[in-house]
């Protein structure tokens, strides 16, 4: 993991320069802020309330990876999965109760991993700064940071969501299903106002992790005519494990790269949602450009995840800062 711990030196030393930088400029002038179009959500959100949450959670993550790297690809798939149902609240955190079976007991959610990472970082933080950070904020910013590690770009994100009080199975419906076609597709992620490039941008997440049998065994049985007849055979033989095999989405499953893009293009997609997107005629051409050009898809997925980070985030009075990422306070 020397990649790890040499990427995550030198973001540690750029970010201390960034926050001796601010507090500089915040000398100059009180009223200076780095804002972004989303009231109360900003840049410099922790500078003076927790000004080492960021390396708090940067360091927390590193610390995780060079344990198991396979949880960057749990830390980003946590952060969509929460986005997506009621906005980046944090309530994919939020455990079941005998009154009420929450986001993360959805089969949908069985597969995500990471949890004790989010609780972690905010058990340091509650040391230093009680009640400040919120677990929306931490898994924003975990999911950054665990791209970045494993060899992604670096992008920056406002802070200052709020957790939400609702988490409830029944919402998870939303999400979009393995067995989708592109289509489908642009039609649930427009629903979120993302454009049908900035979709296959962030289905570009899938260069990290795995897929589990039962997610696509369906294509094999119905003879998929969009899967190569040679990767057809390697995932009847992952199947021949039973439902929870794995299948890495690409040869690289713990590198953040566009392998997963040129998986797409030799028909070798794992989910037909991978694939459908080189299928069809309305995406494909997106899916060849991010093939042939990894500096184009990291600049297009770092711009789809700001955007994506600021889904119906609560502000205010709209939310609370958990003081236990898994239960509402």
């Amino acid at each position: 993991m020397a990649r790890v711990k040499k990427r995550a030196a030198a973001m540690a030393a750029a970010d201390v320069m960034w926050v001796m930088l601010l507090m500089e400029m915040m000398g100059l002038s009180g009223s200076f802020r780095f804002g972004v179009g989303v009231d109360g959500v900003r840049m410099d959100y922790y500078l003076m309330s927790c000004p080492f949450a960021e390396q708090i959670v940067m360091n927390t993550v590193t610390s995780a990876l060079q344990s198991d790297p396979t949880l960057a690809a749990g830390l980003l798939r946590m952060h969509f999965h929460d986005c997506f149902i009621q906005g980046c609240d944090g309530s994919v955190l939020i455990d079941s109760t005998k009154d009420n079976t929450a986001e993360k007991d959805s089969p949908a959610n069985l597969s995500l991993r990471g949890y004790q990472v989010i609780d972690d970082a905010k058990e340091q933080i509650e040391e230093q700064c009680p009640g400040v950070v919120s677990c929306a904020d931490i898994l924003a910013m975990a999911a950054r940071d665990a791209v970045f590690l494993a060899g992604g770009p670096r992008y920056e994100i406002p802070k200052g969501r709020k957790d939400g009080s609702r988490s409830r199975i029944e919402d998870t419906i939303n999400l979009p299903a393995p067995t989708f076609n592109a289509s489908e597709l642009i039609r649930i992620f427009g629903q979120h106002g993302f454009s049908a490039k900035e979709m296959v941008a962030l289905s570009g997440a899938h260069t990290l992790g795995v897929a589990r049998c039962s997610s696509f065994k369906q294509r094999l049985r119905n003879s998929d005519p969009t899967l190569d007849s040679g990767f057809a055979q390697t995932l009847s033989k992952t199947c021949s494990a039973g439902d929870t095999a794995e299948q890495p989405f690409d040869a690289t499953r713990n590198a953040f790269d566009n392998a997963y893009y040129n998986a797409l293009v030799k028909r070798a997609g794992v989910l037909t949602s991978d694939q459908t997107l080189f299928a069809s005629a309305q995406t494909r051409g997106t899916v060849s450009g991010y093939a042939m050009n990894q500096a184009m898809f990291f600049f297009d997925f770092q711009q789809a995840m700001l955007k994506m980070s600021l889904l119906d985030v609560k502000e205010g009075s709209t939310g609370e800062v958990r003081l236990n990422c898994r239960k509402i306070n």
